[in-house]
């Protein structure tokens, strides 16, 4: 578990960029897929991810992220319990990813239950997409952040923030996006 702030590798050091504080690898606890890097608070229920999926072709940049925000809804078993907030681009110039054409962050609510669970969570979803054509690639980056932690929920034991080191925020997150690097092109094969 990381107090601070530190430069980490992701994908066997393909990418890299900075973590938030009291962050944990969440490898460490449980296998994850190859084209996930997972992250949890320490001490919150929130969770950075990080995915390299199949470049979208057929859908426009300006529509992808809505495409991936939606298509974690239907994995999170949130169809019809989803809404986006907000899409708007990532100015290129702030990111040190500079290999992508386009960037765009999306921020909406879902309603997500845990482990197959009847209780149901209400989760600001902060989604940065980064398109990679070239390499047929789109980084979707998610920040889970729990708004509403229905008290059946195995989420509720956790305890209160108020004890715990501070949550994430969204200035932790962007942090995150802009120091996203990648240093070797041969992840994408």
């Amino acid at each position: 578990m990381n107090t601070d702030s530190v430069n980490h590798p992701l994908f066997g050091g393909a990418f890299s960029t900075v973590l938030p504080p009291f962050v944990q690898d969440v490898s460490d606890l449980r296998e994850i897929p190859d084209n996930q890097e997972v992250f949890a608070h320490s001490c919150t229920d929130q969770s950075i991810i990080v995915e390299l999926l199949e470049y979208q072709e057929g859908v426009s940049d300006t529509e992808a992220a809505r495409y991936h925000f939606e298509d974690v809804a239907s994995s999170n078993d949130a169809d019809g319990k989803s809404e986006v907030l907000s899409v708007q681009p990532l100015p290129l110039a702030q990111l040190s990813l500079t290999s992508c054409t386009n960037a765009w962050a999306l921020t909406g609510r879902q309603l997500v239950a845990k482990f197959n669970e009847q209780a149901c969570n209400l989760v600001n979803m902060h989604l940065a997409l980064f398109r990679l054509p070239q390499y047929s690639t789109d980084l979707l980056v998610t920040f889970n952040d729990p708004i509403a932690v229905n008290p059946d929920s195995s989420s509720a034991v956790n305890g209160s923030t108020e004890t715990s080191p501070t949550p994430w925020t969204l200035e932790d997150f962007n942090k995150f996006l802009c120091n996203l690097q990648l240093h070797n092109p041969d992840i994408f094969g």
